[in-house]
């Protein structure tokens, strides 16, 4: 027995066999007793799982005898051929319990005739094989029927149809991934091979459908194994680990995919939330905290060493209120719900945020051993605001805790800040205008404002008016010749503000030669930029307004050390034009430095802008148009663009790129009727489009019209001379043909030739042009006048269709005849020279030239005159007449008359 039991310990299954022959030898009966029980041991009860191709069997009783185990060996075939040998070694311990096989195949079982063969080997002796094949199911069939793959994997599908059908297609449904292949095995049996490269977002489904519409299917999911990671553990009230990870992907996406979570063996609520706490003993040991995370594909672990008096994530402050409140600051205070807290050093945060529109306005941090308590300074009076706290360890910091909850505190009130003033200057008005002071600026319910001005020279404010608080400026009739000083005060509750303090200077600003140069606005917006100006000391003001109406302005300041600025404004008005101005602040008046015009954005120009006029010179037409107003002008011009069109569709124009121009000229056009049209060019292309038609006139038919225009002219002319010639008839005969009366004549006017002497009038040159009346022959004469000088020239007056006007005459050759009865002349009477004498027989009397004065006169002999080669003596009855005057050819008529002294009376 001892040499048994060497045997069994050392050797193990030979040893066994060979013992077994020894005793074979010693006792043929009981050997061939215990043979033939050791062949009847081997497999029954053997199942096959056609789903997942699981082999399970029991031992056959008679295997209880055997003391030292055995082995069972298996055969898979395919199609009634090998493809895979395996056994299965059972323990003494585990004969007579049930034992189990599994296989996984490249391919279903039902993608082609499978099946197992099975017997035992103890001894060098086998059992007979017991073969087992999976059962046919006589019906269309897709397997697997359910599986849960790995994203990354092949899976195959296998459909089997029963005899006298046939496969008509196999498809995924429900599943996105594109590297799919179908095999056709036989007329019975179909693959489907897909590499799942995504995961799915349900069940998939695999869909079989026969050539008789018969369908059948199985489902899978594909999913990931735990993909977790970065945990973090700390602790809050050093009692107690928190431990937080980043989840990974589709951690709950499906039921059958639910991840198990254990924190130090130990399992976590709700650990799908990345968050996982449990009690611990808070030391000072440094340790490593484990996470596990498992679900059907795998299994993680996650690992983080941290000392947890190092890792202090505090809970939120209680209790927090306001202690004392001032205008401009307030003291907190709070509590800790944590009774180790009052041990550390913390650091704490205090966060100050507006209470109306909840902006964060400062935060401010205080440090202490179990800080309570804190000052919050710089704050606006009269003001709402929202306080919060949190605090963290200032030694090994961590994190900061949580906030506490928002506290609202009102400060108090005080004084309005100073005002934000500014000027303008139009023409002899100033207007003093002020921004209206926000809340945070008022401090309080605003009263009124108080308006101070003097001249600078003045030591004393000699002029002040109270403002309502509605009203934001004032406007001041101020001597331009003087400098000013303004002062404005804001006034609450509290009292006044400080002073803010203005200069108006002597000259009006708006009259500056400052040049005014073009910009243009972006996005709604101005910017502007400009040079250094060493007079900046307090910095730069901008304004601005419209260019055109009502100038309400606006304005910023700029800090010394900035040069640049964008202009936003709600006030900004898209298509209007504004004027802007940058004054350097000085510490007296403001100089102004540039000025600026522009739109912020332009818009386009309507139509029909133009009031044209027309005017046609020869073969040209003038178009006229009346200057476009600013407030109609949405965009700035870059000048005129003028399209003519005659009635053959040809399209013409002419263009100017000056934008103050007002007509543009079509020249060398036919005689047509034309459109023209007007329009603008801007920034938005070609605006205000404005036409007329105009027909063109020929030119012979403006000569025409002028000739007739003219010949009525005339024709008017004449018939209104005509008419008022013909009612006044009477006057103008008077005053051109005045009646000349006869001469008087007396008893003794004929006497001593001695005594009546006819002489010429002494003459005047610059009597030429004087209009003389005809002479009148009197009944009384006077003796002759003494010459004064012998420089006269007798007194001529010319007789033309208009009446008498004077002339200087080229030369006199007065003459004479002898009047009668009357003064008439005679045509075709002989002239002779003045200068002659010559007797008359009736009168006696003598007619001396003007050079002949200072000489005696040519003798008388025998009674009769001499007298010149073409005289012809004269009748007394003929008349006499004044001389007639040698003319030019076509000078008019003229004559040269003398006074004629008729003799006088001698007295006795």
């Amino acid at each position: 027995m001892k040499f048994f039991f060497l045997q069994r310990n050392k050797h193990g299954r030979i040893i066994m066999i060979t013992w077994l022959l020894l005793l074979s030898l010693s006792t043929t009966s009981t050997q061939d007793g215990q043979e033939n029980s050791v062949l009847r041991c081997g497999p029954q009860n053997v199942t096959l799982d056609y789903d997942s191709f699981l082999l399970k069997w029991e031992d056959d009783p008679s295997c209880s005898v055997i003391r030292d185990g055995l082995v069972y060996e298996l055969q898979l075939l395919t199609a009634d051929k090998p493809v895979h040998n395996g056994e299965v070694v059972v323990t003494p311990a585990q004969i007579g319990s049930t034992h189990s096989w599994k296989w996984t195949s490249h391919l279903p079982s039902q993608c082609a005739r499978h099946s197992v063969r099975l017997r035992s080997q103890y001894n060098n002796q086998s059992s007979p094989w017991m073969q087992k094949m999976l059962p046919d199911q006589g019906k269309i069939l897709v397997l697997p029927r359910k599986q849960i793959l790995k994203v990354g994997s092949t899976a195959t599908f296998c459909c089997t149809v029963p005899d006298g059908e046939s496969i008509k297609t196999m498809f995924l449904h429900d599943y996105k991934g594109t590297n799919v292949t179908t095999t056709k095995i036989s007329e019975h049996v179909h693959s489907l091979t897909v590499h799942l490269d995504q995961e799915s977002e349900n069940w998939s489904d695999v869909i079989c459908e026969t050539t008789k519409g018969n369908i059948s299917g199985a489902i899978f999911h594909a999913s990931y194994p735990p993909d977790d990671s970065d945990l973090q553990c700390e602790t809050r009230d050093l009692e107690s680990i928190d431990c937080f990870w980043n989840v990974g992907r589709a951690a709950n996406e499906h039921p059958a995919m639910e991840r198990i979570y254990q924190l130090q063996g130990s399992p976590c609520i709700n650990g799908h939330s990345g968050k996982c706490s449990q009690k611990v003993e808070v030391d000072t040991v440094e340790r490593n905290w484990t996470l596990t995370a498992t679900n059907r594909l795998g299994k993680l672990e996650l690992c983080d060493r941290a000392n947890l008096t190092k890792r202090v994530h505090m809970v939120a402050p209680e209790k927090v209120a306001a202690s004392t409140v001032n205008p401009r600051n307030i003291s907190l205070k709070w509590s800790w719900t944590v009774q180790k807290y009052s041990n550390f050093n913390l650091t704490c945060q205090v966060d100050v945020s507006d209470g109306d529109s909840n902006t964060k306005v400062f935060q401010t941090e205080n440090f202490g051993v179990g800080l309570t308590a804190a000052v919050i300074k710089d704050l606006i009076p009269h003001w709402d605001y929202d306080v919060r706290v949190r605090c963290g360890t200032a030694q090994h910091f961590w994190k900061w805790g949580d906030w506490s909850k928002s506290v609202k505190i009102r400060t108090k009130g005080d004084v309005p800040d100073a005002l934000d003033v500014w000027m303008k200057v139009k023409e002899d008005q100033t207007v003093i205008s002020w921004k209206v002071p926000l809340a945070n600026q008022s401090h309080g319910e605003i009263f009124d404002y108080k308006v101070s001005w003097a001249k600078t020279k003045e030591k004393n404010q000699s002029n002040q008016t109270n403002v309502s608080r509605s009203n934001h400026s004032l406007t001041l009739t101020l001597d331009p010749s003087e400098e000013y000083m303004v002062t404005v005060t804001a006034r609450n509750i509290n009292g006044s503000s400080s002073p803010s303090t203005i200069i108006i200077p002597r000259l009006n600003l708006d009259k500056s030669e400052v040049k005014t140069s073009w910009i243009s606005g972006s996005n709604g917006s101005f910017f502007l930029s400009w040079p250094v100006s060493p007079n900046a000391s307090c910095g730069y003001i901008v304004d601005w307004c419209p260019v055109f109406g009502n100038c309400i302005f606006e304005w910023m300041k700029v800090p010394p050390n900035r040069t640049l600025t964008t202009i936003f404004s709600k006030n900004f008005e898209d298509g209007r034009r504004y004027l802007l101005s940058i004054y350097a602040c000085t510490e007296s008046a403001p100089v102004l430095l540039q000025r600026r015009e522009g739109y912020v954005r332009e818009t386009k120009i309507e139509g029909e802008l133009f009031k044209l006029k027309n005017k046609q010179e020869d073969s040209a037409v003038e178009v006229s148009w009346e200057p476009i107003p600013l407030e109609k002008q949405t965009a700035s011009i870059h000048g005129y663009i003028l399209y003519y069109q005659d009635k053959s569709g040809d399209v013409f124009n002419v263009s100017t790129d000056d934008p103050e121009a007002t007509s543009l000229t079509a020249k060398n056009l036919n005689i047509s009727t034309y459109t023209f049209t007007v329009t603008a060019s801007t920034a938005f292309g070609l605006c205000g489009n404005t036409s007329i038609n105009v027909t063109l006139n020929p030119l012979a038919d403006q000569l025409i019209m002028l000739t007739l225009i003219s010949l009525g002219a005339v024709f008017l002319i004449l018939s209104v001379s005509i008419i008022i010639c013909y009612r006044h008839w009477a006057c103008i005969k008077d005053k051109v043909y005045p009646p000349i009366p006869k001469p008087v004549l007396t008893e003794n006017w004929l006497a001593s030739p001695d005594e009546h002497t006819v002489r010429p009038l002494p003459f005047d040159q610059s009597h030429y042009s004087e209009v003389l009346d005809v002479p009148e022959l009197h009944d009384k004469f006077r003796p002759p006048q003494p010459v004064v000088g012998q420089d006269y020239m007798p007194f001529t007056f010319s007789q033309t269709p208009k009446g008498y006007y004077n002339k200087p005459l080229k030369k006199l050759q007065p003459c004479l005849t002898l009047p009668t009865t009357g003064l008439t002349s005679r045509p075709g009477l002989p002239c002779f020279p003045i200068n002659d004498v010559f007797p008359n027989p009736s009168y006696n009397l003598i007619v001396q030239g003007e050079d002949q004065q200072s000489q005696s006169h040519p003798e008388i002999q025998d009674g009769m005159p001499i007298i010149d080669s073409g005289y012809q003596a004269q009748s007394p009855e003929e008349s006499f007449s004044t001389a007639e005057l040698e003319e030019e050819p076509d000078s008019p008529i003229s004559c040269v008359s003398t006074y004629i002294l008729l003799p006088q009376k001698t007295s006795k």
